[in-house]
Parts: C-alpha cells; structure tokens; sequence
C-alpha cells in the first residue's frame, strides 16, 4: 500500500506521443479512428496500442486475452517516449488483467496521466494504492460522448494541457444533496467497480478522509442501493470528507435514484453534492483523482488546491 498524497504527472504539450490501450471490451474501430484523429487535432502524437482493435477469442466482451491488455497498457506506462495513456473505452475485463501488471516496473517508470471512467475505475484505485499517482477520470477516446461533445473534449484537453485554467469546476446542474463544506484528496469512480473491488488484495482500505467521487450507468435504484450498502456495510465510508455524485444514465428515473442516494448517503452526516456532470452522461466533466481539493455542495463547487498536472 502506498501512503501520502499521490504524485501528480506532468501536463502535456503539442506534439507528446501518447497511446491508447483498451484494457477491457472491444472498439468499434470506426470511433478508435476518430479518437485518434481527435488528438492530433490537438497537436498530440496517438499510438494505438497492438491489442487496442483486437477482440479475445471466446469472450466476445473483452478486448482481447487477459494477458494481451496487461501488456499493452504496462508497455505503455514503462515506454518513456509515451507522455500519457488513454483508454480507448471501459465496459468490463480491467479486474482480470490489473494483477497481472508488473507493479514494480509501473512504480518505477515516470508518472504520466492514465485517462478513462467507468471500468478503469479498477486502474484509477490501482495506480493510487499501488503507484501513487494520481490519474484522471475522464471520457474514453473512443466513445461517443467524447466524439461528439464539444464541452466533453474540451475540458480533457485543458484538464492535460493547461490544468490551471480547470482548478473550479462550477457545474450549472450542481446542486446540494446534502449541504456543506468538505476538504479531502479525491478517489472513486463507477460505483459498481468500487463496490466488486472490495475485498481483493491490494484494494484501497476505504474513503476515510477523502473526496468521494461516484457514479454510474444501467444500475437500476435496487442494485445502487446494493452496492452503497456493502460499501456501508463494510465501513469503508467511514470517515469519507465528502461525496460528489455524477450522472446515473439509464438508472432509471432519476427521482427514484435520488430517494435511494438520499437514504444511504444522507445519514453520513458529510456534505453532498449531486448532479456534478461527470461519468456516463451525455456530457461529462474530467474529473483529478487523487488532488486535494474542497467541496462546497451548498455552492454547487469543486475546487483543486493544485493543478491536476504539473
């Protein structure tokens, strides 16, 4: 495990090489081409890693075999020509290759940002307990809300090269669950990746003092309820600073999500924001992992005590 704040990677400037992995389900190689297109639009240099179009052999739902992904994304991280990593999309299979990275040769290479959501909430809570660094929830390069959301695109693209400019995030959905003001380095993610991590070696011990960032996609109000009352159950709130919660796409209406989230959240006595604009939504903020910063809920703020790169 490691301890203290985690390390933030450098920024990027025009004309970094960088590569996109799929660590978990299969592309449609049409939008990998766009994503690609996408950042050298943004003066980048985008390598698409050997496995990233490849699909396993049996199971349709992965990428390609549990060892192909581990060794795309570590020869990535390791290769000191390659200034970032994204990935390409989530769906599911970054919990089957995640102990098959080298952690030792990852620990040892220079940090760099690691940019994707939903399953590579796994390598986010990875890369924090295991490497230390800090890393960026953000939109897969290859999904369609970054292809076709302007904001979306934007907000990574500052968030990499100028982090300065982002360190307020005011969304204008924002609003109080629960109000109040709350400091913490930020974690989390999807909800249902936090909650399945439970329990396997390595994972994070829990969200005492920190910045809770959590949401998800196609969990209907029973199974969110389910997943925040093992994180409960567990104690592995316990102590959490704050929570910031983001969309919750095809969970059905979002008044009964919110009486669930209400329910479980609303007794931990810490402020909560909700309706951040981050996650599976159809336009979606990038949100720094690991950076100490303060929730103001009542205000509808989120504020980074430092820039999400250096």
């Amino acid at each position: 495990m490691m301890s203290g704040e985690p390390v933030r990677p450098p920024r990027l400037r025009p004309g970094d090489r960088v590569a996109v992995v799929a660590p978990s389900g299969p592309l449609v190689p049409e939008r990998l081409d766009r994503g690609l297109d996408v950042l050298r639009g943004w003066d980048l240099d985008p390598v698409a890693a050997p496995h990233a179009r490849g699909t396993h052999g049996t199971l349709g739902y992965l990428a390609a075999t549990d060892e192909e992904r581990a060794r795309d994304l570590q020869e990535a991280w390791c290769d000191p020509s390659v200034k970032a990593v994204f990935a390409a999309r989530g769906g599911y299979g970054a919990q089957r290759m995640v102990d098959l990275l080298d952690w030792d040769a990852l620990r040892a290479a220079a940090p760099k940002p690691l940019v994707g959501f939903s399953d590579v909430t796994v390598l986010h809570e990875a890369f924090a307990v295991r490497a230390g660094v800090s890393t960026l929830h953000g939109p897969a390069v290859a999904g369609e809300v970054f292809l076709k959301d302007d904001a979306t695109r934007e907000h990574l693209r500052r968030t990499l090269f100028a982090p300065e400019t982002v360190r307020t995030l005011v969304p204008p959905s924002a609003r109080p669950l629960v109000p109040g003001r709350a400091r913490g380095v930020t974690l989390g993610g999807c909800l249902a990746m936090l909650a399945t991590e439970l329990g396997t070696p390595q994972a994070r011990r829990g969200a005492a003092g920190g910045l809770l960032l959590l949401e998800d996609v196609g969990e209907s109000p029973y199974r969110i309820d389910r997943a925040l009352t093992q994180l409960l159950r567990t104690g592995w709130l316990d102590g959490v600073a704050g929570i910031v919660l983001g969309s919750w796409a095809r969970c059905g209406p979002y008044e009964r999500v919110r009486e669930v989230l209400v329910d479980r959240l609303g007794g931990l006595g810490v402020p909560v924001a909700e309706e951040f604009g981050f996650g599976h939504g159809d336009s979606a903020l990038t949100m720094p992992l690991g950076v100490p910063a303060e929730l103001d809920a009542t205000a509808g703020t989120l504020t980074f005590e430092a820039p999400a790169t250096r």
